[in-house]
């Protein structure tokens, strides 16, 4: 077993990366790579979210104030998400440890949900449709998305299961039994999908004008998104959460992302029936 496990190493790719890109003699932690990614991740939603605003003819100010809204409800919706959806017998014992979000522990999940309220919360202040934001934002996040899981990978977290694939990944900083084990790198599986999905959004709100679909564009996000997310938890390791407690057949990013599928699928039906406002 040992020597098979030399052979798998050598046509693996062994990921030494070290997570602080930086350090800064004020700054314990240093600059890490994935709060850089993070922050990129906003920079090129603000560039599409603006090219797309300004060919709608929409106030040039809007768009340094929905990026507020945007950061805010990214950040405290995926640390609340992961809070309550992967670690609550945690933090419900240390609820002083929720807001240290420096030590880690974001979930997608949760940052689209922060995200909508944060749509809908800009959307009354400007007294426009909440859907006409979220179809927008849905384009941008999935290149945003893409971006942190390439943090993710720079982190050696949200790992994948053990793999002999010639492309897999020694996660030498992985915090698993055994980090010398090859395997999927589930991170780069994902941004792959995003960056794919990025590109069919795009072609359809530049080509296929949905934008004037109302609920579209969303819709086609939340299938394409969650789907790949879906499928790529078959060879992610555990991330923990309630899946022990329903038998252990998926995972609990599987189970929360079926239901952002089926609302997907009801906004790209629904879009079918109106215009956008």
């Amino acid at each position: 077993m040992r020597k098979l496990l030399s052979v798998q190493e050598l046509l693996s790719i062994t990921w030494t990366v070290d997570p602080v890109a930086f350090k800064l003699p004020f700054l314990d932690r240093g600059v890490r790579w994935y709060g850089i990614l993070f922050a990129t991740a906003f920079l090129i939603s603000y560039y599409f979210m603006d090219r797309m605003l300004k060919a709608e003819g929409m106030p040039s100010k809007w768009m340094d104030n929905l990026l507020l809204y945007m950061m805010v409800g990214t950040v405290v919706g995926a640390r609340l998400g992961h809070v309550f959806f992967y670690d609550w017998d945690y933090y419900s014992q240390n609820p002083g440890q929720i807001p240290a979000i420096w030590q880690g522990g974001l979930a997608s999940h949760g940052a689209t949900i922060g995200l909508v309220l944060a749509c809908w919360l800009f959307a009354r202040r400007v007294k426009k449709p909440t859907i006409y934001f979220l179809d927008r934002v849905a384009l941008v996040a999935a290149v945003a998305a893409a971006s942190i899981r390439l943090g993710n990978l720079t982190n050696h977290e949200i790992i994948g299961l053990p793999s002999d694939a010639p492309w897999s990944f020694v996660f030498t900083l992985a915090n698993v039994a055994d980090p010398m084990i090859p395997r999927h790198p589930a991170q780069l599986y994902e941004a792959f999908c995003y960056l794919i999905i990025f590109g069919i959004l795009n072609i359809l709100y530049w080509k296929r004008d949905w934008g004037k679909r109302s609920g579209a564009l969303l819709g086609m996000f939340l299938i394409l998104l969650f789907t790949a997310r879906f499928f790529v938890e078959f060879v992610k390791n555990s991330q923990g959460g309630f899946e022990s407690s329903l038998g252990g057949l998926l995972s609990t990013g599987q189970w929360l992302s079926l239901p952002f599928i089926l609302i997907g699928f009801y906004f790209l039906w629904a879009s079918g029936k109106k215009k956008a406002a």
